[in-house]
């Protein structure tokens, strides 16, 4: 970000942050006895959350706006004051959550408050704009309303908090409007409801993905090729267990570091097991079954394996946060001179892997090392010195992350942008020089001495999950040919010709086609809209000329026609459509 850019940002973000004490002084009229939480600039707008003595509604959202709209038009100064910490606790005694904020503040720090004319008075460090006529009363939206825990805590009180957007300028407004308009629309939740994807139950279980026959094809073509491609670049599979005795994780250092994201123990044969949270501690079991020599090495094991981490329940949401998923696993266990080869054969694979479903715009983190870490200095070096040439190597933009590496190695993570310019974090190639230490692993060298090998982890996708969420979202569900859950389907103009269409049916599923029939009573326009609502790719309409010709009519979803095609042909236009990976 350029100077220019900084200042514009900073310029939002001081206006968003005096909108939301406008909200805030807006809800104590409404609510004046409202209490009040924190109140941040976020981006593309502001949120504040308030204990309040009922429940809001989206009516009362609309009278809080007009209610801010008066406060602006008032223009009603911003002024600072700075109290001792004993006028800050007399000023806020009626405040709890802002009484216990103030406790916290060290006994150096000031301790201010912004005077909103006599509308609102709030405990804030600033920056405001100097008064609200600076404010444009046609530049904000109140979004929502959420329940957010009091320090993100779940023993804590719930809150509510409305979530606002805030431009200035009401053109921008109205785009960034326009563009929460289309992502609710590809909104992976509400694409998988209307397509019957998936399904997550709270009464059977918080954060635990439910796949849907029509899903559970589209997982089974990513793991399939997943694995197919895995195996031509050299990995072999595992399979592991998904509980471990509590000497793995206390050997891992997972229980000593990690515990409160694991699921609690149980107990069989009076002995503590855990839910794996991750898979590489089971990865070493395999290495420790035997011993290694350097004309071993490198190993690639890959593993689909299912986990299980504790999350709040606050922080769940939909298929991107979960508490059971499948992570698209892998550990590559080397020599010190095959690092270098293996980091840049893997950053390759991910960037092939990420290309291969879409994903053009791919950017590069480099995180490097911290404070506090584990392992030789000389170690951290070379490794991350490798992830940069292999970031390099292959022209990626990239930024790096001083100090922003794991305790047990540097790391790279790749990010793409969407369809709608959001950005995603999916693959992660991450050093570790903690768990080969902590299971003493060994390989013998060409010079006879027992030496540490390598370890690097690495995700290509992140988790089956929160990928097939991100898919969903970036296509919204307009999927390519070779991803969506059902290609074709067959659409008789009428009941005389369902024989015909059922061996046409026949014909694509011999070709390995997801193919259905729409055999219902209803109308064929109606058979033909129901479809594209489902965003099938193709409609294949048969009646009496496509029977007596052995052809088909195509409808793509596009909405191109294409009568009268031999059948043959058009399965191997759709076949050659699947290999390419392309769209309809």
């Amino acid at each position: 970000m350029n100077a220019k850019e900084q200042k514009k940002l900073e310029k939002l973000q001081k206006m968003r942050h005096s909108m939301a004490h406008v909200m805030a002084g807006a809800v104590l009229k409404l609510m004046p006895e409202a209490k009040f939480a924190i109140g941040p600039a976020i981006d593309n707008g502001f949120y504040y959350d308030f204990d309040l003595p009922r429940k809001l509604t989206n009516e009362d959202l609309a009278t809080i706006e007009e209610l801010m709209k008066e406060i602006i038009k008032e223009n009603l100064p911003f002024e600072k004051e700075v109290l001792s910490r004993a006028e800050a606790l007399e000023m806020f005694k009626d405040q709890p959550y802002k009484v216990e904020l103030i406790q916290e503040l060290p006994e150096d720090e000031e301790i201010s408050i912004f005077r909103m004319g006599d509308a609102f008075v709030d405990l804030c460090r600033g920056p405001h704009v100097e008064d609200t006529s600076r404010l444009n009363a046609q530049g904000f939206k109140l979004l929502s309303i959420a329940g957010a825990y009091w320090r993100g805590d779940e023993k804590r009180p719930m809150l509510q908090r409305i979530y606002a957007t805030a431009f200035g300028d009401p053109k921008a407004l109205k785009a960034h409007l326009e563009f929460l308009e289309e992502m609710e629309k590809r909104d992976h939740r509400r694409v998988g409801k209307e397509q019957d994807l998936f399904s997550l139950h709270e009464e059977a279980g918080p954060g635990l993905v439910y796949w849907h026959p029509k899903g559970a094809r589209m997982r089974v073509t990513i793991e399939d090729f997943w694995r197919k491609e895995h195996y031509k670049n050299g990995y072999d599979m595992v399979f592991t267990p998904h509980v471990g005795k509590s000497w793995l994780w206390e050997t891992s250092g997972h229980l000593d570091f990690y515990k409160e994201g694991m699921y609690p123990n149980m107990v069989m044969d009076d002995v503590n097991y855990y839910a794996k949270p991750m898979n590489c501690p089971f990865h070493i079991m395999i290495y420790k079954n035997g011993k290694h020599s350097y004309r071993d090495l490198p190993y690639r094991w890959a593993e689909l394996g299912t986990v299980y981490r504790y999350e709040r329940s606050g922080t769940l949401h939909g298929l991107l946060r979960v508490r059971g998923f499948t992570q698209d696993d892998a550990h590559l266990i080397c020599t010190p001179d095959q690092m270098q080869s293996e980091i840049s054969e893997v950053l390759r694979f991910s960037l092939f892997m990420l290309r291969s479903f879409g994903f053009s715009d791919i950017s590069a983190y480099l995180s490097t090392m911290p404070e506090k870490s584990v392992g030789e200095k000389e170690r951290w070096d070379a490794a991350t010195e490798s992830l940069r040439k292999a970031i390099e190597d292959e022209g990626l933009e990239y930024k790096v992350d001083e100090g922003g590496g794991a305790f047990y190695g540097p790391k790279i993570d790749l990010k793409v942008k969407d369809t709608m310019g959001r950005e995603w974090q999916l693959s992660t190639v991450q050093f570790d020089f903690n768990l080969p230490d902590r299971f003493d692993m060994t390989f013998t060298d060409n010079d006879g001495q027992e030496k540490r090998p390598y370890v690097i982890h690495r995700a290509l996708l992140g988790s089956i999950e929160r990928f097939f969420g991100v898919l969903i979202e970036n296509y919204g569900g307009a999927f390519p040919v070779w991803l969506a859950p059902t290609q074709v389907r067959v659409i008789p103009v009428s009941e005389k010709f369902e024989d015909y269409a059922k061996k046409v049916e026949r014909s694509l599923r011999a070709e390995d086609i997801l193919v259905d029939g729409d055999y219902s009573d209803d109308r064929m326009n109606a058979k033909i809209r129901n479809a594209q609502n489902e965003k099938i790719p193709y409609m294949v309409v048969v009646g009496e000329k496509e029977m007596n010709d052995s052809a088909v009519s195509i409808r793509v979803r596009t909405g191109e026609q294409l009568n009268g095609m031999p059948l043959d042909d058009a399965i191997s236009m759709i076949n050659e459509k699947i290999a390419k990976k392309e769209m309809p």
